[in-house]
């Protein structure tokens, strides 16, 4: 059956702004923003027994792209990570925000920001940008991992400004079918080195033949604090 034009017009509406929310309850914007995220490359976090890790697809195939030019995973501080999905540069003000807040907690206060401080940053600026008009949401989740007083943790922030602790985590493409699978595999002794090949294996599975080491990247922080970032065919090493 047609839909009748006045309601039509109603729905589109509520389509274009994203700050009114449908009769349904949902915001249409935001959710679209969640759908664009979905289309990005995969990222899997994770804790480990020893420190944390994230791995990235930087989905890189045309060879004349220098591959470390498009980074999926940003330093945000000596001890804090973040790995990106949906529009990279939506992704980049939101990064460059974290580095600039990182820098002023050690002028401000000599100590190493916490992990959390950063996201929850994060998060309160998508969130304004779903509530206000005059602006699109941004279209990107963010997951942040780092050391906190020798501890590992790993956060991640939604399109809706909503962040949550995790012991792993995915985003990006196939991100339900990858987190299943960290349900069923991951454990919390798990060391850095045995959770890099356990994502490496999810991934494999999930892209199936697209799959190639060497467009992926690595970044771990051991609970010292130290900081080590892995590319391409060096990976090897690391699912022998």
């Amino acid at each position: 059956m047609d839909i009748p034009l006045d309601l039509q017009h109603q729905q589109m509406g509520y389509d274009r702004t994203a700050t009114m929310f449908s009769p349904q309850g949902h915001l249409l914007q935001v959710e679209y923003a969640e759908k664009t995220v979905r289309l990005g490359s995969s990222s899997i976090g994770m804790t480990c027994s020893d420190g944390v890790f994230i791995i990235a697809d930087l989905r890189i195939d045309d060879k004349l792209i220098v591959p470390k030019s498009a980074n999926k995973i940003y330093e945000i501080d000596s001890h804090v990570i973040s790995s990106v999905a949906g529009i990279v540069s939506d992704a980049r003000v939101l990064i460059e925000r974290a580095q600039v807040l990182a820098q002023q907690n050690r002028v401000t206060y000599d100590s190493p920001i916490e992990p959390e401080l950063i996201i929850k940053d994060i998060s309160n600026l998508k969130q304004q940008f779903t509530q206000y008009g005059g602006a699109r949401p941004f279209g990107v989740s963010l997951m942040v991992a780092g050391i906190n007083n020798g501890k590992p943790e790993l956060f991640t922030s939604d399109t809706t400004g909503n962040y949550l602790a995790y012991f792993a985590n995915a985003i990006g493409e196939n991100d339900d079918k990858i987190k299943e699978k960290l349900r069923e595999k991951y454990n919390s002794n798990i060391k850095i080195k045995d959770g890099v090949k356990l994502a490496l294996e999810i991934l494999k599975e999930s892209v199936e033949k697209k799959f190639n080491i060497g467009r992926f990247e690595l970044v771990y922080i051991t609970n010292d604090g130290k900081l080590t970032r892995v590319y391409g065919d060096k990976l090897e090493e690391w699912v022998k």
